[in-house]
């Protein structure tokens, strides 16, 4: 059975960096189409960045672009969500999303099965 753990949340400082990792244990993640979504306190869960499998387009939202870099290590079974600049309102939990259909357009929640727990991510002085 396909399950997602994210981890690599934490509390940052304004202009500060991490790494999100989604580790996909039960299947093998170049057969899947990936995604890493976020919500706000009071907010709608939003798409940030997703990634086709079998080497399809990276697609990035715009408040994210040049500072979020999504990667995947096929090997390891991870998703990384390099994030840099942080500002506060990156502070949401973030979650990755698998789907084992080829998605190659902007990544919309209903069109993947698969979810993970979340990470909290926190962006404050």
């Amino acid at each position: 059975q396909l399950q997602l753990v994210e981890s690599g949340g934490d509390l940052v400082q304004p202009g500060g960096s991490l790494r999100l990792s989604c580790t996909v244990y039960g299947v093998s993640l170049r057969d899947y189409s990936i995604a890493w979504f976020r919500q706000a306190p009071g907010k709608e869960r939003e798409g940030i960045s997703c990634n086709s499998n079998f080497d399809g387009p990276t697609f990035y939202e715009y408040s994210v672009k040049g500072r979020f870099t999504l990667s995947r290590d096929n090997v390891k079974n991870t998703v990384y969500l390099q994030m840099n600049n942080l500002k506060p309102e990156d502070t949401a939990v973030y979650f990755c999303a698998a789907d084992h259909r080829t998605i190659r357009t902007w990544c919309l929640t209903y069109d993947y099965t698969y979810w993970g727990q979340g990470t909290q991510v926190r962006v404050s002085s």
